[in-house]
């Protein structure tokens, strides 16, 4: 089954351009990509909080998890706040700082969303399938990304 990412970005599109909040904007993404994408387990956003340099859990679709709030630096998605770039983790057990959210997780991708240059948030997904990230999620994702900053 061939995902048609450029569709899902249309769909997203007015979301985003939505009058309703940040949260559920982003909460409404979440359900979408995780309903659409078949190796999207589990979606959510973190969002920094800079008084206190952590990531705080914003809305997800998908089990809920312990991790509600991740120092940047920590984990995976504590690595591309503090970097500022895109992560893929095909095999998360080869990953020596990875926060293991479910011990269903084989995978993950996390993409920063910037405004100006600086992390305000990230996108988060978790796949209980191996190494099912491709540079077409790469793609979408970092596009998606692009567009959620706006609303920031």
């Amino acid at each position: 089954m061939k995902i048609k990412y450029a569709e899902i970005l249309g769909e997203i599109e007015p979301i985003i351009s939505s009058d309703n909040s940040l949260s559920e904007i982003l909460a409404a993404i979440t359900r979408l990509l995780k309903n659409k994408i078949f190796h999207y387990d589990w979606v959510g956003f973190y969002i920094l909080d800079k008084d206190n340099a952590v990531l705080k859990l914003g809305p997800f679709s998908g089990k809920p998890t312990e991790h509600t709030t991740i120092a940047v630096g920590q984990g995976v998605c504590g690595q591309v706040a503090e970097t500022m770039k895109l992560k893929v983790v095909q095999d998360v057990s080869t990953e020596g700082n990875y926060i293991a959210c479910s011990l269903e997780v084989q995978s993950e991708i996390v993409v920063p969303i910037l405004v100006n240059g600086q992390f305000v948030a990230e996108i988060d997904i978790d796949s209980h399938s191996p190494a099912p990230f491709t540079p077409e999620d790469e793609h979408f994702l970092t596009a998606l990304s692009k567009k959620l900053a706006t609303r920031f």
